[in-house]
């Protein structure tokens, strides 16, 4: 557990310490805005979120010659960064693209920022004919968005790369995404494209929460797993959500957007912040400091 970058962003004067618990993959960045809005980042993470051999296995099944069974499919539908990466790692070990040329329009889904992986090298893998690959990216950057910017499915099959939860229990995204997208007519099939595992250990987050008067201006979550983590690895130190309230009253907990708000309250954490933009963290940052402004007032 460690201030991550602290060597890079040294901690302003008066600055407010913001702890978040994203897994590696997007710590970096949420580090980085955190920080340039003069505050301290303290980076805790509750989860790991990876592919594996397995996972990538898991992914080249529907990738492989001479036969791919994604020349079946119609769509693909990312919910994350890392599905986007692993689908990447599998690709990179197909000598040839699983897409023919010529057959009709194969759609390419993904949020917000992540669509940013969706790039010609990446579509250069998939098909030989660019022009048949549309990449969609949903105005409301949520699983829900996706579902309604797919449109009607007609029976067609979409391929969903989504984490295998272990050592926690499944939030309900992942279910929910499958279930809507079969309500809107699509043959939704769910790949275990990589896992997300909790991760022990809050030590300094627990110290810092200690000091007088509480020495955590705020925690951002951004996704339910790491909720649950964050009260997993609470409840090796004797901790419940509860008692980190009574230690931190004036502690803002901020969820980067409705799901995760949802998720968390469902966990027991009550949010204060949520993110009405979450197709970047760049919401959930900006959502903080109007918070704070409005205190200030």
């Amino acid at each position: 557990m460690a201030v991550l970058n602290l060597q890079q962003y040294p901690p302003p004067a008066a600055g407010r310490l913001v702890a978040f618990t994203t897994p590696q993959n997007y710590a970096g960045r949420l580090s980085h805005l955190i920080h340039l809005n003069g505050w301290t980042p303290l980076w805790c993470p509750t989860v790991t979120v990876e592919h594996t051999p397995l996972t990538i296995t898991a992914v080249q099944h529907f990738l492989l010659p001479p036969s791919p069974p994604l020349r079946h499919f119609s769509a693909v539908a990312f919910t994350s960064r890392t599905g986007i990466a692993a689908f990447v790692e599998a690709l990179a070990g197909i000598d040839t693209p699983p897409l023919s040329p010529t057959a009709e329009i194969f759609t390419i889904s993904a949020l917000g920022k992540d669509s940013e992986l969706v790039d010609e090298s990446f579509i250069g893998r998939l098909c030989e004919n660019p022009e048949r690959i549309r990449v969609l990216v949903p105005p409301v950057a949520t699983p829900s968005g996706l579902v309604e910017a797919l449109g009607l499915g007609l029976g067609r099959k979409v391929l969903c790369p989504v984490p295998v939860v272990i050592g926690l229990e499944e939030p309900p995204v992942v279910p929910k995404l499958l279930a809507d997208l079969e309500r809107r007519g699509w043959a939704a099939v769910r790949v275990n494209a990589y896992e997300t595992r909790w991760r022990s250990g809050v030590a300094e987050l627990v110290e810092r929460m200690e000091e007088e008067n509480c020495g955590v201006d705020a925690i951002v979550f951004t996704s339910t797993a790491e909720v649950e983590g964050l009260l997993k690895s609470l409840g090796e130190v004797g901790l419940d959500w509860g008692k980190v309230r009574r230690m931190c009253p004036r502690m803002l907990a901020a969820a980067h957007g409705p799901v995760t708000a949802a998720g968390a309250e469902k966990l027991g954490v009550g949010i204060d912040v949520v993110s009405s933009r979450f197709d970047s963290f760049d919401g959930v940052v900006e959502a903080l400091q109007y918070t704070w402004n409005s205190y200030e007032r």
